[in-house]
């Protein structure tokens, strides 16, 4: 039997393998919207939860469907205009048959189009809390549109900082550091959320409401930048590469991405320490993605000691800077963007050009490295400030007073992100949702035939236990309130980015309950029994007389309103 030649061109199972690695990094990218959306969503308050799910999610939808219809063109644009080559106007529709075969600069398109949505998902953190949610839309679109791809033209597109030589190797000045201007950009613009600043200048502490959601964003958001780095190691090659990609420079990338994330969290955590006295959770978390912007426009010419300094001055400088923003210049960046993305991108972007950092092989020439900084810097702010200026001119940038105060979730979304009063068993009219049971009366007098108000303040977390005790006893119906107070439970002392502030009225549950037919006793009890847990501050209950009562569907009067 002779054997058949082989039928496969080699050359195509190279290059296909190439795109196969530059799609599955894309798709790393874009799963960082889960760490970004998680993260930002930790920051905030759990009154603007949703609002901040939604931007994240609007982000991606309307930046890239813009990206692709106006973004990739202007990029191309500028590129070749200040870059002094040639372009094609709206070649990305044609990318298909456009250099390689069988879609393959849809490919490179979309690889590009992750990082373009990376910058613009940045800004949404600074502005979080106050900001309308059509004014984040419109933004988006005009960063999507023009001021990112505007960026990427002098740059990545052969545009004229990158004839001069500015080194930027995944984006840590292009993608992050402009993000991250453009953050404090925005927020100065906007303005901080209300009472974040005295009148004298001084800082309230506005704590986020999951530190929880806050670290696992963060994770998230370290495994995706695998292939912000590693990706971009590879990227290059797939253009119509014959060979596959050198692991000699994938490997050196992936140690020093690595090494520069573990030295961004120990960096910011050491000198959290040395301020205060403790490792803060928040500014590990944060320093461990600034370490890894530092490190994202270099990592692939730089050694591995290098890695671990670089990142490790990025997390250090993050509580300085963030401190600076906040008591200094007194802006509301709710996320702490400009000191992860902003100043830590610059920083890296700086370092490339300090000689013996590098491998010996490479130099970088620290003129061209300054004047990308102040160019893509300046082109960013200048943009920003137009667009927010406009928009806050118009009177469309910032929600009322009224509605800031609400929840952003409620004013602009119509959904609570967290019902506090719920409950899988017990229901408000002291039935059983699952057991079909009806309020009984008991038919006596009780109360001595007057009517009683059970006013106790009790344990978030044990309402639902109080819930279905009131329902055992057959209560009527109740009313709960979120309220804040203090008995003998003593104040605490939390900490919020390195900063200390004294919680002395802790977050308690109004439960009310008007009875006539149930004797308030019996109330009273169940309450105490659903709510107890031993330790101070598990509330009070309280049993007040009612003078009268009306129903008004009915007219009725006295414990028959009851």
């Amino acid at each position: 039997m002779t054997g058949l030649p082989l039928q496969v061109d080699p050359a195509a199972v190279t290059s296909a393998v190439n795109y196969v690695w530059v799609l599955t990094a894309t798709f790393l990218i874009f799963f960082m919207h889960a760490g970004f959306a998680m993260l930002e969503a930790g920051q905030v308050r759990s009154k603007n939860v949703a609002n901040q799910l939604t931007k994240n999610m609007l982000t991606w939808s309307v930046g890239v469907t813009v990206f692709f219809l106006v973004g990739a063109t202007v990029s191309a644009v500028v590129g070749g205009l200040t870059g002094g080559g040639g372009y094609e106007l709206f070649a990305v529709f044609d990318a298909g048959n456009a250099s390689v075969a069988n879609g393959g600069g849809w490919v490179t398109w979309l690889f590009g189009a992750v990082f373009a949505m990376t910058a613009a998902t940045i800004v949404s953190g600074a502005v979080a809390g106050r900001m309308k949610l059509r004014a984040y839309v419109t933004y988006t679109i005009t960063l999507a549109g023009v001021i990112y791809p505007v960026v990427v033209g002098f740059t990545w597109a052969g545009g004229f900082l990158s004839t001069l030589g500015f080194a930027d190797f995944a984006g840590g000045m292009i993608v992050h550091g402009m993000g991250g201007i453009a953050g404090l950009t925005a927020a100065y613009i906007v303005g901080p959320r209300i009472d974040r600043f005295d009148g004298n200048g001084s800082v309230n502490v506005i704590p986020g409401h999951s530190i929880t959601f806050a670290v696992l964003g963060t994770l998230i958001l370290a495994f995706g930048w695998y292939g912000f780095n590693v990706g971009t190691a590879a990227a290059p090659l797939a253009d119509g590469a014959a060979e596959l990609a050198s692991f000699a420079v994938v490997g050196r990338v992936a140690l020093t991405t690595t090494l520069g994330m573990a030295a961004g969290a120990m960096g910011a955590g050491a000198l959290a320490w040395y301020k205060t006295g403790k490792v803060d959770t928040l500014y590990v978390a944060n320093g461990m993605l600034a370490g890894l912007v530092g490190i994202t426009s270099n990592t692939n010419i730089i050694t591995w000691p290098a890695a671990l300094l670089i990142g490790g001055l990025a997390g250090a400088q993050l509580p300085v800077v963030f401190e600076f923003v906040e008591k200094r210049l007194n802006i509301d960046d709710v996320c702490a963007v400009f000191p992860v993305h902003g100043s830590a991108g610059v920083l890296g972007a700086l370092l490339v050009a300090v000689p013996g950092l590098t491998v010996p092989s490479v130099s970088v020439d620290p003129v061209a490295q300054v004047a990308g900084v102040v160019v893509i810097g300046g082109w960013t702010v200048l943009a920003t400030a137009a667009v927010f200026g406009a928009l806050k001119a118009a009177g469309q940038i910032r929600v009322s007073r009224e509605h800031e105060i609400e929840g952003l979730d409620i004013s602009e979304h119509g959904v609570d992100t967290y019902p506090e009063f719920g409950s899988p068993d017990a229901v408000a009219d002291g039935g059983w949702s699952d057991r079909g049971r009806s309020l009984r009366s008991d038919g006596g007098r009780p109360n001595d035939g007057n009517i009683k108000l059970v006013m106790a303040f009790i344990r978030p977390d044990k309402l639902p236990g109080v819930k279905e005790k009131l329902a055992e006893v057959g209560a009527p119906s109740i009313t709960v309130t979120d309220v804040s107070g203090r008995g003998t439970q003593p104040a605490k002392t939390g900490q919020w980015r390195g900063e200390e502030y004294t919680v002395d009225l802790h977050q308690k549950v109004k439960v009310e309950c008007v009875v006539a037919d149930i004797p308030a006793t019996d109330v009273a009890e169940a309450i105490s029994e659903g709510a107890k847990t031993g330790e101070k501050g598990d509330g009070k209950v309280f049993v007040l007389p009612v003078e009268g009562a009306h129903q008004i569907r009915t007219g009725k009067t006295g414990p028959e309103a009851v």
